[in-house]
């Protein structure tokens, strides 16, 4: 469950996010994919520039979704 501010934030994002956490590392060992960490705050402004011209980009957010398991560190 995304329940800090930057998850939050990010919850309609079209990268599949996974909060930090065990669930994230389990994924990526069943995937047998790296782990892209994203670690921010909600008030960061370069946060809010790299998620505006990159995970907001259907294209990156695939590229991602098919290759690495994506998670928000808060």
């Amino acid at each position: 469950m995304l329940r800090r501010a930057l998850l939050r934030q990010h919850s309609q994002d079209p990268v599949d996010w996974y909060p930090f956490g065990p669930e994230a590392f389990e994924r990526a060992r069943e995937l047998d994919r790296p782990v892209f960490l994203s670690i921010g705050y909600s008030a960061c402004h370069w946060c809010h520039v790299m998620a505006h011209e990159s995970f907001a980009d259907e294209t990156t957010a695939r590229e991602m979704n098919e290759s690495v398991v994506a998670v928000k560190v808060d």
